[in-house]
């Protein structure tokens, strides 16, 4: 099976480096048009099933990236939202550096050793969006195409595991807004990256701005 994991498109949150965590904060106009060029890629890949987070951010992307004509197969997935941060949700990092300074280190240097502050760790989020991906895989055949439709955080803990990385090595790739990444393999537990971070489009080779928040 193949399995097209990618990112929702930006939201005005994003652009001005806030924590947005499981507020519901939906696409900016920006947005909107890096998910239909994602549209536009995807409009002859024939595929079998699409499972999005339900924030609208999420949920926006997979139906721009899917067309009118397939926007009735996505069903949603609460175990693939992005993981709650909590008190920091709506924060600029400056922000939280005012209050939580000892937190938001340890968050860029040692994240698998956080607990958000009325949140999740980052091993809750692998807990169930693991879980939300066997889910969405179940059934699929050798030929078959899922399109699933996450979050920053989310994608960076499953890659983690399917890499064979720790998750405290998190940081050490990007997810860009509406990337793709590409697995392949025969079930779940048997997957190899094919394409990593690949927003080709719609932003220039060296062209993708790095996000101030997560």
């Amino acid at each position: 099976m193949r399995i097209l994991l990618a990112r929702h498109g930006e939201t005005p949150w994003n652009a001005e480096g806030r924590y947005q965590g499981q507020i519901d904060i939906p696409l900016s106009p920006v947005g909107e048009a890096q998910a239909r060029a994602l549209g536009e890629r995807l409009r002859d890949v024939p595929v079998t099933r699409a499972v999005a987070s339900p924030l609208s951010r999420a949920r926006r992307t997979a139906e721009l990236a899917l067309g009118e004509d397939r926007a009735g197969m996505l069903q949603l997935d609460p175990d693939v939202q992005e993981i709650a941060h909590g008190e920091w949700e709506g924060l600029l990092a400056s922000e939280i550096n005012e209050k939580d300074p000892a937190r938001l280190r340890a968050w860029r240097e040692e994240p698998d050793t956080v607990l958000m502050p009325g949140g999740e760790s980052l091993r809750q989020v692998l807990d169930r969006s693991w879980r939300g991906l066997v889910r969405a895989t179940e059934g699929l055949g050798a030929d078959d195409i899922l399109l699933l439709v996450a979050h920053d955080a989310v994608n960076r803990v499953l890659l983690c595991r399917i890499l064979g990385l720790p998750i405290s090595k998190l940081w050490t790739f990007r997810q860009a807004p509406t990337t793709l990444n590409l697995l392949e393999g025969p079930d779940v537990e048997h997957l190899e990256v094919v394409r990593l971070n690949d927003c080709s489009h719609h932003t220039p080779f060296f062209g993708e701005a790095k996000h101030r928040a997560l």
